[in-house]
């Protein structure tokens, strides 16, 4: 039997507590969202079309970046991952500019409890993505202080430093998966 990886193990448990939050909000939302429940139809900001564009285009570019790193190619790497970070402050940004929509609208009390759902959701997922911004710009500024392609080549071979980009790829997927699964959930609950 192979030994587990115990960090990528705390990462899986992680994320399946966090997926489990995520599936308990909205399976008490769809009960809750009966006719007479006092939950009014969920107003989607248009916004957040833009920001699930720039999620899934920055897990693009998080796996070129990290193909750009095992394929020794440093230069790409770093642009990549300046790219990622770029799109990740850009969600948060256009989740924000959503919720000032969402606070726009003349709201009676059910369209304030479901606008209430969608922020919390969102302001959720905006904390899972803060984490991974926040070891994105670890990682990233250590690769800005090895500009010479010998430095970037040892740190590159170092199986603990291989193993930090691994979680970070592996759990920037996850937020991007579970964004896309709640967009998806919120749109139809729209239509």
């Amino acid at each position: 039997m192979q030994r587990r990886e115990p960090f990528k193990f705390m990462l899986q448990l992680a994320m399946f507590g966090s997926g489990l939050l995520f599936f308990g909000l909205l399976v008490f939302y769809t009960i809750l969202a009966r006719p007479n429940a006092g939950f009014g139809k969920l107003i989607l900001p248009q916004i957040f079309w833009v920001s699930t564009l720039l999620m899934m285009i920055s897990s693009l570019t998080l796996y070129l970046a990290n193909w750009s790193f095992v394929q020794h190619k440093f230069k790409s790497y770093r642009f990549y991952m300046g790219i990622t970070l770029g799109l990740g402050i850009g969600f948060i940004i256009m989740q924000l500019l959503g919720w000032k929509e969402l606070f726009e609208l003349n709201a009676n009390a059910t369209v304030k409890t479901s606008r209430g759902f969608i922020l919390m959701l969102s302001g959720l997922h905006i904390v899972h993505i803060v984490v991974g911004l926040i070891f994105l710009i670890k990682i990233f500024v250590e690769s800005l202080k090895r500009l010479s392609y010998v430095e970037s080549f040892v740190y590159s071979v170092n199986p603990p430093n291989q193993l930090k980009i691994n979680l970070i790829v592996f759990y920037w997927h996850f937020v991007d998966v579970l964004w896309v699964i709640l967009f998806a959930y919120l749109w139809w609950q729209n239509g």
